[in-house]
């Protein structure tokens, strides 16, 4: 009796662990649901989320993307009369460089009286040669001179003294000729002495290095104690009245809309002088390279205007009608210039343009639009082709 009651209140123990390990295993499995079906909301919220952004769940009407759409400020240039210009660089060089060498036999120098930067006048001596060795040879000359005129005279007094005795008969005509021909010769020798003097002269005067025109030194090549001859580099570079031109790289459509004698507007580089030139000489041919040609603008001495300076050039090339923009309007990157247009459907278009100069209503459009474009007026750089805008007009 005992023993059976033992028994079953063990087995009702155990039903009552059991029941109660059920119950408990049973709480962690619903609880472990509703942590899933928690989750799987919020993956299904998130992937609702972003097709809504995407606009494929519920696409936004076309009325609304245009309430969403930036505000953005255009203008229709339309066409300006405008003065024509055209912008060049190059460099600047004399206008006629004259270099100055060694124009006789050469020797050691003794002296140079001119430095670059200064001002000569035709003739002036630029480089004293030594010459003693000549002044000696030219003094030989002389004397030759004077020993074949000596000769001379007393040739022709034989042959006067003969003359008189011929009608004696104390000379024959034989003796006469000879006389005659003993002058003749003496006669010539003296030319032949005065002319090799001459020559000595003339070199001993060519030695000394001259301005062959008056200019402004522009390069200074000899020191003294150097020796030159005629084989030397140049000793001096003179720009002949100091004359300066600019070498303006022009593109071959804008060398065509130009020509000889108009004005033109130079300011050298790091410099805040212009100075006015024109155009004397235009290139006759194009550089297959680069399709420029070069405009040469004369230019005036001026303290300012060095040559081989780099520097800008305004030409005035006529009136012309094109469309006129502000600068903001007006962008570039490596591929160009260009420009934002609005089209029909308000719909952000890329335009390629090209560019004049800047006058004080802003930039000439020389190529890329007619001047009806909507054209956006500035914030450029924030857009896209093909983004959608609402477009104001400016000033409205």
């Amino acid at each position: 009796m005992n023993y059976e009651t033992t028994v079953e209140a063990d087995q009702g123990e155990v039903f009552a662990d059991d029941f109660a390990g059920d119950l408990a295993a049973q709480g962690s499995k619903r609880k472990r649901n509703i942590v899933l079906a928690l989750l799987g909301l919020i993956v299904v919220a998130g992937i609702a989320f972003f097709l809504l952004g995407q606009g494929e769940v519920a696409p936004v009407a076309a009325g609304d993307r245009q309430e969403q759409a930036p505000v953005i400020s255009v203008i229709a240039p339309g066409r300006t009369t405008v003065e024509g210009q055209i912008t060049a660089t190059g460099t600047l060089a004399a206008r006629r460089a004259l270099p100055v060498g060694v124009a006789g036999e050469g020797g050691r120098v003794i002296s140079v009286p001119v430095d670059a930067g200064q001002w000569v006048s035709a003739g002036q001596v630029l480089v004293v040669i030594d010459r003693s060795v000549q002044n000696q040879q030219a003094a030989s000359a002389g004397a030759q001179v004077q020993v074949s005129q000596a000769d001379a005279r007393l040739a022709q007094a034989n042959l006067d003294r003969a003359l008189k005795l011929v009608d004696r008969g104390f000379i024959s005509t034989a003796d006469v000729d000879r006389l005659t021909a003993t002058r003749d010769a003496a006669v010539a020798r003296v030319k032949v002495a005065q002319a090799q003097a001459g020559e000595l002269r003339a070199r001993n005067a060519r030695l000394n290095v001259v301005a062959p025109a008056s200019g402004l030194v522009l390069e200074r090549n000899v020191e003294p104690g150097q020796v030159v001859s005629a084989g030397s580099p140049a000793l001096f570079t003179i720009a002949k009245g100091g004359e300066m031109e600019m070498l303006a790289k022009v593109g071959e459509a804008e060398l065509a809309r130009i020509g000889v004698g108009i004005t033109a507007q130079v300011s050298p580089v790091g410099s805040d002088n212009s100075y006015t030139g024109q155009i004397w000489q235009l290139s006759p041919t194009i550089d297959p390279q680069n399709r420029q040609g070069t405009a040469r603008i004369a230019l005036p001495y001026a303290e300012g205007l060095r040559p081989g300076g780099f520097a800008n050039a305004t030409i005035r090339s006529g009136t012309m009608v094109a469309p006129v923009l502000p600068e903001s309007a007006v962008l570039s990157d490596d591929e160009g210039s260009f420009v934002y247009i609005v089209g029909q459907d308000n719909k952000v278009e890329r335009r390629e343009v090209q560019t004049g100069s800047v006058t004080g209503n802003g930039v000439i459009i020389t190529k890329g639009l007619t001047g009806s474009e909507r054209v956006v007026l500035r914030a450029g750089g924030f857009l896209n082709p093909g983004e959608t805008v609402k477009p104001v007009k400016a000033g409205s």
